[in-house]
């Protein structure tokens, strides 16, 4: 697998745009267009919250029939379509419609995104303009994933896009096909695990099943957008949708084997990246939160103790304040749900060092603190990256969660977010 520039342009048969509908946003891009030269095989996640907006409403009735393809997704920023009850559901048809018009495919064929504002109504006639210019303006180029990346930001301070290219059998004994996958998201602010505030749009040219399609995007969701946190809120809107349109030319993945492994490591290794990207931008952040769990008992559990550090509230200021008190981040593991013995546990502070060394200092161990440097520690806590990490000596598993910390900006951002 190579890391390559572009986003969801980058492979074969997909096309991208942006355009300026002025839903909510002046002077900028507020809509999105991800399209395919033909039918692609879907898979998506969505929100864990009980109220769901009427795009996720959409895209989930489209994706419960196995043999449904899928040609377009249309995202729109700024209006959430959310508790909008059967108008939202209308607005979604209207939309779907619309754009099945402009590309000339089918309205069944058409999934949806919207971030934003909840409780609004989408404007449909600028809605309606919208997908229009989105159709004409349409490309196969990296700088229109781009700029589609750029569409679907909110509060985000920086678009966020990944690629890479990997290689699976050919359709003839002994051919390789190189394969690319990219992928673009948004987040910054209502975002904890089991989703978020985010949606993530990743293409690939890549022949698969359905079935395993939808295996892969729900294992690599599990540790990538479902270990991220900002401030504890989950979603209505929260999307995650993987096409693949097959134009690789690679013989079908339908059994788990060596090409559905490396399909699985590329998913993963974009996802991570458009995951660590949502939490560095957290709303007012000025760091990156990573915490690694090491060697405990179960997934689960490692998973469960990584997150629970990730959103302590106590943790998170501290990181922004440089104040080295490992007590909140003990303190978080506790009430993670997951069974440790403190007195085993052994607690780091560390952070990227000169020449891809990892500086690292132990600050707890033994069921209590270590003589360690404060002034050493703040050093560690100074950076754009810190990374927390936990040894629970329990057993051989590990999961690794981002988050970010916790600043007096992000209540300006959220204390005026509809005006």
């Amino acid at each position: 697998m190579q890391y390559t520039e572009g986003g969801v342009a980058a492979a074969k048969g997909f096309h991208a745009a942006a355009a300026a509908a002025h839903i909510r946003y002046e002077g900028r891009s507020d809509m999105a267009l991800v399209f395919s030269e033909t039918p692609c095989t879907a898979a998506g996640v969505f929100t864990s919250n009980i109220v769901q907006a009427a795009p996720v409403q959409w895209d989930r009735e489209r994706l419960k029939d196995d043999s449904a393809r899928v040609r377009a997704v249309v995202v729109n920023a700024g209006i959430a379509n959310a508790c909008t009850g059967a108008e939202g559901l209308r607005c979604c048809g209207e939309t779907a419609e619309a754009a099945a018009s402009a590309l000339g495919i089918r309205a069944e064929e058409v999934l949806l995104g919207s971030t934003g504002v909840i409780g609004m109504a989408l404007p449909m006639d600028k809605i309606r303009a919208g997908v229009r210019s989105l159709a004409a303006g349409a490309g196969h180029s990296r700088e229109k994933g781009t700029e589609a990346a750029a569409a679907i930001m909110t509060t985000d301070t920086v678009r966020k896009e990944a690629a890479c290219t990997f290689t699976v059998r050919g359709q003839q004994p002994g051919e390789a096909v190189s394969v690319t996958l990219g992928g673009m998201s948004k987040g910054s602010g209502m975002i904890h695990p089991n989703m978020c505030t985010m949606l993530a749009y990743v293409t690939t040219d890549l022949a698969i099943s359905k079935t395993l399609l939808d295996k892969a995007v729900r294992a690599v969701t599990a540790d990538t957008f479902n270990m991220i946190s900002v401030d504890g809120d989950t979603s209505t809107n929260d999307t995650f949708l993987c096409l693949a349109n097959g134009l690789a030319g690679n013989m079908e993945i339908t059994a788990e084997n060596e090409d559905y492994a490396a399909f699985e490591e590329a998913l993963r290794s974009v996802c991570r990246i458009l995951a660590r990207a949502m939490a560095a931008d957290g709303e007012g952040a000025t760091k990156l939160i990573e915490t690694t769990v090491m060697h405990a008992a179960t997934k689960n559990d490692a998973r469960k103790l990584a997150r629970s550090v990730v959103s302590s509230n106590l943790t998170k200021a501290a990181v922004y304040g440089r104040d080295a008190n490992w007590g909140r981040i003990l303190c978080a593991l506790g009430y993670a749900g997951a069974a440790f013995d403190p007195d085993r546990t052994e607690l780091y502070f560390a952070a990227p060092g000169e020449a891809g060394r990892e500086k690292r200092l132990l600050i707890f161990s033994g069921g209590r603190a270590e003589d360690y440097s404060e002034a050493e520690a703040a050093e560690l806590l100074s950076g754009a990256e810190v990374r927390i990490l936990c040894d629970m000596h329990m057993g051989e598993e590990e999961a690794t969660a981002w988050g970010c910390d916790l600043t007096f900006d992000y209540v300006r951002i959220n204390a005026d977010y509809r005006s």
